[in-house]
């Protein structure tokens, strides 16, 4: 069957089918990778179909953890989402017991790979050793204490994402507070009786706020509420999860979690991260202090004697108006939500070659939009998307791309979710920017969906080379002529470029100390798991002091509602690993010409088609037609924003 006459998942389109339809399709794909493990294990030894049946099992298997984790997610309805967390916790002891299985296990092992092909005998290798990374090789007793580590550690993971989702807090303030926010903003908040105002931890309520308050004391209330979401419940949680990865590691024979984390990442050992977030902090240090210093200028023409969480956007933005007079207000005017999201299937189809087709499919709540993804050369449906783009109670409250399919060639279309959290009306151009990032995970996952083998499919590449795609697709958010097909004011006109070069000089400000925060989150990341403190909250203000520049706010704990803890693990030095990439994969484009079809088609095919199915050190070069390097990375870092310009 060819994927031209597949169909696209179909959704309940009733609210009150949602429940019965998950727990019909995840108890089937339970059951479907059941039977096939069976049929497995009751092959011929050595029958090249083997590996074939292995990949019926993964496609059932995944089918079940990606719906359990989108749903978790997204869901409105409670009822739904405790189902989705019951089946996810139920794939997860699947799995586990499954890497477990010395009959699978030997069965697999007996393929010869010679007699395979390249991409099955890859398939055959990386599953082999996810076997012995499950500790299938290991005596009967370690299994069985795996088994139970594992369920504690598939448990630990949802309680603490359920506390920074569930964690929404609100903080009230005097509308007078308000000044200095954008008129639709302050709409959008109405004073109560007593005059007082809520400002919540939603991104679109809190970030605005933190940006252009001008009341000291208020952004620092707002700040730490937002800081401390999912404290103190999450506090025993991650300590414990800590703990119990940390056994698993050792009881598979590695020294430490984060050796065992790295084994199958680009960076490959595990004391390879602390000194990558070294070598980073070090590069930025100079240009990161005189950062901060030119901040703390206008920190105390407010009466505040230090960069933290709660003043540095505040104070960057007065930089910004007054070095390069930008006006995140003046910018935010260009940035109408619906022209926006246009705006990026409009580019994204440009640069690699696609149509989008809006469907009126039912879904999980009535915000989101969805699409049908084709090649504009032949019409050839690639897969669909959905975009849930607005901030609701329970919601996933960042920003990330969620499978809902994962695409295999033949057999079901990719779809994928973009889960975000953005006003409805006016953005603000970092949002814009972190939109076009997320869609680049998009992209992946339904470019990179059409692989014979699942474990192949969409973004399956090596954790730390995952953002470099989103990383790049940044770049086309930054170029004037880009933004002047979508970036227009209320009458029409489009945004000058001018100020776009000012915006983008404006940006660049700041990339030093912003660098050392993001080395910082990477830090917590590696010696949280590395170290596991005592008081993980003495931990955190010791590495934020050693490598932070912005001061954490006093009394706050944001490695309790620090998502990424729970899903990168001790690997958080992948964005900054990533951006060197990305910026290597940039060099390729003509600034000039950034839709130049010969350079993004290639890329395209060479990059984000090919998934998982090669070493993404190998995809890049194939690209670029040699190894990466750090060599556009380092002059990006070193070139002072007016050079930038």
């Amino acid at each position: 069957m060819e994927s031209t006459h597949l169909e696209p998942l179909a959704l309940p389109a009733e609210q009150d089918a949602w429940l019965p339809w998950v727990q019909e399709r995840a108890s089937t794909g339970l059951r479907e990778a059941g039977l096939e493990v069976a049929a497995l294990k009751s092959a011929p030894v050595g029958d090249g179909a083997i590996l074939q049946v292995w990949n019926d099992v993964q496609v059932a298997l995944s089918g079940v953890f990606a719906l359990s984790s989108l749903l978790t997610a997204v869901h409105p309805d409670a009822a739904v989402v405790e189902a989705a967390e019951g089946f996810q916790i139920e794939a997860r002891r699947f799995s586990t017991d499954l890497y477990l299985d010395a009959d699978v296990f030997a069965q697999l092992d007996s393929l010869d790979a010679s007699l395979l092909d390249a991409g099955a005998a890859r398939v055959l290798e990386d599953t082999l050793r996810a076997f012995r990374r499950a500790g299938v090789d290991r005596d009967e007793p370690t299994r069985d204490r795996l088994r139970r580590l594992n369920q504690r550690e598939s448990e630990l993971s949802q309680t603490f994402s359920r506390g920074i989702r569930e964690g929404r807090r609100t903080t009230t303030v005097a509308a007078a507070a308000l000044a200095g926010l954008p008129q639709d903003y302050v709409d959008d908040h109405p004073a109560d009786n007593d005059g007082r105002v809520e400002i919540s931890t939603d991104y679109p309520d809190t970030l605005p706020f933190l940006i252009h308050a001008r009341d000291p004391a208020a952004r620092r209330a707002v700040a730490h509420q937002f800081l401390d979401i999912g404290w103190p419940d999450n506090e025993p949680v991650l300590a414990e999860l800590l703990e119990v990865r940390e056994e698993k590691a050792r009881l598979l024979g590695y020294a430490d979690w984060p050796s065992y984390d790295a084994e199958v990442k680009m960076i490959g050992e595990g004391p390879r991260i602390p000194e990558f977030i070294d070598e980073i902090a070090a590069a930025s240090e100079a240009a990161g202090r005189r950062e901060i210093d030119a901040l703390l200028e206008y920190a105390r023409d407010e009466g505040e004697d230090v960069i933290d969480f709660s003043n540095w956007r505040h104070h960057l933005e007065a930089l910004k108006r007054d070095r390069h007079d930008v006006d995140a207000q003046e910018v935010r005017a260009y940035f109408d939500f619906a022209k926006v999201r246009q705006g990026l299937l409009d580019v994204t189809g440009r640069l690699f070659g696609l149509t989008y087709t809006q469907v009126s499919a039912p879904t999980w709540h009535d915000e989101v939009t969805s699409y049908d993804v084709a090649l504009a050369e032949n019409g050839e449906r690639l897969g669909r998307i959905h975009l849930d783009l607005h901030p609701r109670d329970r919601k996933y409250n960042h920003a990330a791309q969620f499978t809902l399919v994962p695409g295999v060639l033949g057999r079901q279309l990719p779809e994928g979710v973009l889960v975000c959290n953005f006003s409805r009306g006016l953005m603000d151009p970092d949002h814009v920017v972190t939109l076009f990032h997320e869609f680049g995970h998009l992209m992946h996952h339904v470019l990179g969906g059409r692989h014979e083998w699942v474990s192949f499919s969409g973004v399956a590449t090596e954790w730390d080379f995952v953002e470099a795609p989103s990383q790049l697709l940044e770049e086309w958010a930054w170029d004037a002529g880009v933004l002047q097909g979508f970036a227009t004011d209320r009458d029409g006109t489009p945004i000058p470029e001018d100020l776009v070069a000012r915006m983008r000089a404006a940006d660049e400000f700041g990339k030093g100390f912003l660098a050392r925060t993001q080395m910082a989150y990477a830090a917590i990341s590696y010696w949280f798991h590395q170290d596991r403190p005592d008081d993980l909250t003495a931990g955190l203000r010791s590495l934020m002091e050693r490598y932070s520049l912005v001061a954490l706010v006093p009394d706050t704990h944001f490695h309790a509602g620090f998502g990424h803890l729970d899903d990168y693990g001790s690997a958080y030095y992948t964005y900054m690993w990533s951006l060197v990439i990305a910026k290597d994969l940039f060099s390729a484009f003509d600034p000039d010409d950034l839709f130049d079809p010969d350079v993004a088609h290639r890329y395209r095919d060479t990059v984000l088609a090919a998934g998982g199915s090669r070493d993404a050190a190998d995809l890049v070069e194939d690209f670029l037609g040699r190894p990466y390097d750090n060599r556009a990375f380092t002059r990006w870092l070193e070139t002072a924003p007016e050079e930038a310009r």
